[in-house]
């Protein structure tokens, strides 16, 4: 059995997909090294999505909404 040692949080410092994987881990009880290390590796992928969402947040925010249409008058 291979054991790992994580590294803790610096003080003040938190990660989202740390505490879902404490979470997920809180309800499940991981067991199993292989689940373990699939979730390890997915934290990359969760930091990702995270960054998707916050950018198209942020496009969305950012687009000028536009006043009225012109209108040719003869």
């Amino acid at each position: 059995m291979t054991t790992t040692t994580q590294t803790p949080p610096q003080a003040g410092e938190t990660c989202l997909c740390r505490e879902v994987l404490r979470r997920v881990d809180e309800v499940f009880g991981l067991k199993s090294e292989a689940a373990r290390q699939h979730l390890r590796n997915s934290r990359v992928e969760f930091l990702k999505a995270i960054r998707s969402l916050i950018d198209e947040r942020i496009e969305h925010l950012s687009r000028v909404e536009q006043a009225g249409a012109k209108i040719t008058v003869e």
